[in-house]
C-alpha cells in the first residue's frame, strides 16, 4: 500500500516551500489565488488528507468531547446524547461515549480511559451509586474541564446543567392536591443523589404550603431497580395512612410501581394515582401511564451542557456555569 501523500510531496511537485503549501491549504490571505488553486487542485488529485495527529499536537487539542452517562438504553439519556452530538458537531467536535451502567467503579474506569485518550473536556451524568467523587476531583487537577448534567455530584465548585426538581415536585404535588388527594406518598431515588434530595425538598415545600403535615414515613427510597421499587411500594402500602397517590422518581419507577399495585388488586387512577418525572415517550404506549410527568428537557440539557463546555474550552477563566432549566408538569390524562 503506497504511503499517504504529505505536504512535503505537494511542495516538491510544485517546487514551493512546505510552509506555503500549508498556508494555501488553510486559505491563508498571504498566499496568492493562483498558488492556492494549484496547491488545492494537486491536493485533491493526490487525495491528500491532513495529519490530524500533528494538528492536534500543534493546537494541543483533540477536538474530542468525552461523555459518561448511566444507560444509553434509557430514553432520557439517548435524547441527551442527541443534544450533545448535535451541538458538538456544529463546532467540529467528535464525541467519545462511555456508559457507567450505574456502577461507581465502572464510572471511575471510564474517567481514566477518557483521560488517557486526552479528551478536551467531559460531560457527565453520574451513576446512581457514586459516593466517592475523587475521580471528578482528579479531572480538575488534570486540567480537564467537566460539565455535569441531570445527575450532579454534591460538590461546590462544578459546572452543571440541570432541571429545577424542587419546582417540578411542587407542581406535581400541587396537581395531586387539586385532584383531592391528601395522603401522598413518594418513591424517591438513592439518598446520595442530589436530585433525590431536591425532590424531597419540593415535596415538603408543597405539603407545607397547603398546610398539610409532612409525614416522613410516606417518603421511601428505591435503588431504581424493579426489586427496589417493589420494596418501596410494599412499604408505602403497609403504612397506617395508605397513600391514594404516589410521586415516583421517574417514569420507569412509576411503571414498575403500577405493575406492583395491579398485582395487589389496586385500580390505577381510582384507588391509586401516580405522577412522575422525565415525561418519556413510552408513556404514550402503556395502558396506565402516570397521570402527569415532570418534563426535564434532556435534549436541551445535553445541548446546554455542550455549549457550556465549549465556552470553557474557549476561555478556561470563564466563571462557573450553573445552569438550571425550569421544569414543566405535563398532564397525560384529563
Amino acid at each position: 500500500m503506497p504511503a499517504p501523500p504529505t505536504i512535503k510531496e505537494i511542495a516538491r511537485r510544485l517546487n514551493i516551500s512546505a510552509s506555503t503549501v500549508s498556508r494555501a491549504l488553510h486559505d491563508h490571505p498571504s498566499i496568492g489565488l493562483r498558488t492556492k488553486m494549484r496547491v488545492q487542485q494537486l491536493a485533491a488529485e493526490l487525495k491528500y488528507e491532513p495529519n490530524q495527529t500533528a494538528i492536534f499536537f500543534q493546537q494541543r487539542k483533540t477536538f474530542t468531547i468525552g461523555v459518561i452517562l448511566p444507560e444509553l438504553s434509557e430514553a432520557f439519556f439517548s435524547a441527551a446524547i442527541s443534544g450533545i452530538e448535535d451541538m458538538a458537531g456544529r463546532h467540529q467536535y467528535s464525541v467519545l461515549m462511555g456508559q457507567s451502567h450505574d456502577e461507581e467503579e465502572r464510572e471511575k474506569q471510564i474517567v481514566g480511559t477518557m483521560k488517557k485518550h486526552r479528551v478536551d473536556g467531559l460531560i457527565i451524568s453520574i451513576a446512581k451509586n457514586t459516593k466517592d467523587y475523587s475521580h471528578f476531583v482528579s479531572l480538575q487537577q488534570a486540567g480537564i474541564p467537566t460539565v455535569f448534567f441531570d445527575r450532579i455530584p454534591n460538590l461546590a465548585d462544578i459546572h452543571y446543567v440541570a432541571c429545577d426538581m424542587v419546582s417540578g415536585t411542587v407542581q406535581a404535588v400541587k396537581f395531586l392536591l387539586s385532584k383531592g388527594h391528601r395522603v401522598i406518598g413518594m418513591i424517591n431515588g438513592p439518598e446520595k443523589l442530589l436530585a433525590s434530595r431536591q425532590r424531597e425538598e419540593g415535596y415538603i415545600k408543597a405539603m407545607q404550603k397547603h398546610r398539610l403535615k409532612y409525614d416522613p414515613t410516606l417518603v421511601v427510597s428505591s435503588d431504581l431497580t424493579r426489586e427496589g421499587t417493589d420494596k418501596a411500594m410494599s412499604k408505602l402500602l403497609s403504612q397506617k395512612r395508605v397513600p391514594s397517590a404516589i410521586v415516583a422518581f421517574n417514569d420507569y419507577v412509576a411503571l414498575d410501581a403500577v405493575q406492583f399495585a395491579m398485582k395487589k388488586k389496586y385500580k390505577i387512577n381510582e384507588d391509586l394515582t401516580f405522577v412522575s418525572y422525565a415525561n418519556l415517550p413510552i408513556n404514550h404506549y402503556t395502558a396506565f401511564p402516570p397521570m402527569a410527568s415532570v418534563e426535564q428537557f434532556p435534549y436541551i440539557q445535553g445541548q446546554r451542557a455542550t455549549e457550556a463546555l465549549l465556552e470553557i474550552l474557549s476561555d478556561p477563566s470563564s466563571p462557573w456555569k450553573k445552569i438550571t432549566l425550569e421544569s414543566q408538569l405535563v398532564i397525560h390524562t384529563p
